[in-house]
């Protein structure tokens, strides 16, 4: 998803199951199944692999069909396309690179895709205006090591995030989750290489506006 290295291929494979090739993604499950999406090479642009890409979307399982997913910096879209296949109700996918974003335009149209939106801007400048809507399941995948990821988090924290919501963090695995929001409450946790993924509940903190007794 986002901006950085080529696409790669997935290194697992099934009898029936062929990886996506560089220069493509394949959504895996749902009602797009087998379907091969081109995703241009843009310096930078590093798609979720089909491996990692299985495991999370295992993890979520159930939790996708109706929710309003945001997809933080969407690059090749993978895994906003592939919520959408299982049923996510709507999706805004935000990508500051113009070529990029004009592909996933394409992509929707491809898919006939009518219950999802491009943006094309910078993630965090957007999530730094007043909340215009809630979601209640989010994807951050930013560039490796340009430091967003735990801004990009404390942004959402500005009432982008409906209570409960689940969120998805994938990042360079040195990242100190110690410094994401006290509000997220890891659920699932994975290192593959370089990379770590992760997934989070949103439990909002509820102040205590009682006043403390003699």
């Amino acid at each position: 998803m986002k901006s950085r290295a080529t696409v790669s291929p997935s290194r697992t494979k099934t009898a029936n199951q062929q990886p996506a090739q560089p220069g493509e993604v394949r959504i895996i499950s749902g009602q797009w199944r087998g379907r091969k999406l081109p995703v241009l090479d843009v310096q930078g642009l590093r798609p979720t692999t089909d491996r990692v890409k299985e495991t999370l979307f295992n993890w979520l399982m159930q939790d996708i069909q109706g929710r309003a997913v945001l997809d933080c910096f969407s690059g090749s879209g993978s895994l906003a396309f592939e919520a959408l296949s299982r049923h996510a109700n709507s999706a805004l996918l935000l990508e500051r690179d113009a070529k990029a974003a004009t592909q996933l335009k394409q992509n929707l149209a491809r898919l006939k895709c009518e219950n999802a939106e491009v943006r094309h801007t910078d993630t965090m400048q957007w999530l730094a205006a007043p909340a215009r809507m809630q979601f209640d399941l989010v994807f951050i995948d930013p560039p490796f090591r340009q430091g967003l990821a735990l801004p990009c988090a404390h942004l959402l924290q500005n009432n982008w995030l409906k209570p409960d919501a689940l969120i998805y963090l994938e990042t360079e695995k040195e990242l100190d989750i110690r410094e994401l929001p006290e509000s997220w409450h890891l659920l699932k946790d994975k290192i593959a290489g370089q990379l770590a993924y992760r997934l989070f509940q949103y439990q909002p903190i509820i102040a205590n506006t009682h006043p403390a007794g003699d």
